[in-house]
């Protein structure tokens, strides 16, 4: 009978803290954001603010790649994979998710957003054939139950009105843009692209691609300079988006995506406490049963064996 070295020990369980420890930053700093957007809301285009966004956060990345020595440069299939990921995940995703802030509760998108990791099973199968266990897709059914659940309630709650129903279905459509923005950050890392610079370009894309289409759309640069906006958008920028995504990606390559879906599942209640302290939300049974639906569904999915 072998046993593992004291050094190799020791080093495991460093890194199995650091993991912990980065889904916690994350699952925190992520928890706060969606209230933190409200302030974004009505003093800039929904489109401006996430070109603003994305364009601070894309520059820190570059530079925290440098400061590890990283290059910039991207093969052509690499920039590929960014450049999809730029425009599903930094693009099209945030614009709804901004757009659906504007009609819901925070912690209502935060919710529907954790739905990601059951909607990234049927990406990942469809788009690349990648198979899952039973487990994954039973974990996978409860968390679209629990979402349903939630969007029922949300939508009694607000009498069935256009705004509402609209809230939601941009939640979705966020959903399900990330989804495809995560298989193209796969499709970056089978590349052999390094997480920091491809993040990096990816939020650069992203920016760029919105940017022209407020251009075209003929959308309202003004912007209200408020104290809250301003310090929402570095918060939005540094916090939640350099450090976040970077800690975020890391974590996914380095442990693998079972780890990395904790996230999705401590996210939801932290939003629901900052919605209910800051915005006066208030969250009936049918909002708890969709809750404990997601969170039981996105501990299924961390568990199941990997494909």
């Amino acid at each position: 009978m072998t046993s593992n070295p004291p050094s190799a020990v020791s080093s495991a369980s460093t890194s199995g803290l650091a993991a912990y420890a980065s889904v916690a930053v994350c699952a925190i700093v992520w928890g706060t954001t969606w209230y933190a957007i409200t302030f974004q809301l009505g003093a800039a285009d929904p489109a401006v603010s996430v070109v603003m966004r994305f364009a601070i956060a894309a520059v820190g990345l570059a530079i925290v790649a440098r400061l590890f020595k990283q290059s910039l440069k991207l093969n052509a299939k690499q920039h590929l994979a960014a450049l999809g990921q730029g425009v599903f995940a930094f693009s099209v995703s945030y614009y709804f998710v901004y757009a659906a802030e504007a009609r819901v509760a925070s912690a209502v998108v935060a919710i529907i957003f954790a739905a990601l990791s059951f909607v990234s099973l049927g990406v990942f199968r469809l788009l690349s054939g990648q198979k899952s266990s039973l487990a994954a897709w039973g974990g996978a059914i409860l968390g679209v139950a629990g979402v349903a659940v939630l969007s029922w309630g949300e939508l009694a709650n607000k009498g069935l009105g256009e705004s509402a129903a609209l809230g939601i279905a941009f939640s979705f459509i966020a959903v399900f843009a990330s989804a495809i923005g995560n298989w193209f950050a796969w499709r970056g890392q089978q590349a052999g692209s390094a997480v920091l610079p491809a993040t990096s370009w990816a939020m650069a894309y992203g920016t760029g691609i919105l940017a022209l289409f407020a251009l075209v759309s003929g959308r309202s640069w003004n912007v209200d300079w408020s104290t809250s906006y301003v310090l929402s958008l570095i918060y939005l920028s540094l916090i939640g988006s350099v450090l976040t995504f970077g800690l975020y990606f890391s974590l996914a390559r380095s442990r693998g995506y079972a780890l990395a879906a904790y996230i999705s599942a401590l996210t939801p209640p932290i939003a629901m406490l900052v919605s209910v302290i800051f915005e006066g939300a208030r969250f009936g049974l049918l909002a708890l049963a969709g809750l404990v639906l997601v969170l039981a569904g996105q501990v299924f999915i961390a568990r199941a064996p990997k494909p």
